[in-house]
């Protein structure tokens, strides 16, 4: 189990069950040491290059993760690498129209919130198909103790309408191990039509070498009438 973001509140959950529980904290968020009785199993890293070898999560939680990240894609490709075959990944994103993204003062009022349309085009633009969805925090942002007893009831009653005013999308998606390919349309070359259909035309030299080879035959055939009037002893009448 690995925990990228600030995802160290909700990984107790699941540190009994797992066999290795991790946490990775980008660096420009900065590192809290969890847990704090315990060796620490908390890393500063680099988002985009996440110190582990391809395939060695089977489940990863992401929390403060995308909404804060610099490059969202390359954390979401650096995540589809450490994630093994059929692993699965939940991520914990602020709401746009949720109160909560409204708000600087509320943990999910800092960096990018996003609809559930666009966490599903990043996801499936990134190798990942969302298989569940869920929605959290339906209780306005109201510090006091008063209104805070009353959540309860805030959660259950916006679940049980399906309202779209909740504080944070939860989804669930599966690694795509075979990707498809876009395949590229067909390109197509015009072919070329002669406007005008071609037509021999002769050479400019053409005509001259005719009339000169109809020269010579009249020529030749003179000198062989005047040949045959000598030998006859005929006069030659031209």
């Amino acid at each position: 189990m690995l925990g990228v973001g600030y995802a160290t509140p909700y990984l107790g959950l699941f540190r009994e069950e797992a066999e290795r529980c991790l946490a990775f904290m980008p660096a420009a968020q900065g590192v809290v040491k969890w847990p704090s009785a315990r060796p620490t199993l908390v890393a500063l890293v680099d988002e985009c290059e996440l110190p582990l070898p391809d395939a060695a999560i089977d489940r990863i939680l992401l929390v403060h993760a995308l909404e804060l990240s610099n490059d969202v894609a390359a954390l979401l490709r650096e995540v589809w690498r450490v994630l093994a075959a059929g692993g699965r990944i939940l991520a914990v994103v602020p709401n746009r129209r949720g109160l909560w993204a409204r708000m600087d003062t509320t943990p999910f009022g800092q960096g990018r919130p996003y609809s559930r349309s666009q966490l599903t085009h990043l996801l499936r633009e990134t190798w990942f198909t969302p298989t569940a969805w869920g929605d959290a925090l339906y209780v306005p942002p109201i510090d006091r103790r008063w209104f805070l007893r009353s959540a309860l009831a805030w959660e259950r009653t916006g679940a049980t309408m399906s309202a779209p005013f909740a504080g944070v999308h939860l989804v669930e998606a599966t690694k795509q191990v075979y990707r498809a390919i876009p395949v590229r349309a067909k390109k197509l070359v015009p072919t070329l039509k002669p406007v005008l259909d071609p037509v021999l035309a002769p050479s400019p030299g053409g005509a001259a070498r005719i009339s000169s080879l109809h020269a010579g035959e009249a020529e030749g055939a003179l000198v062989a009438r005047m040949e045959r009037s000598v030998i006859r002893g005929r006069p030659l009448i031209l």
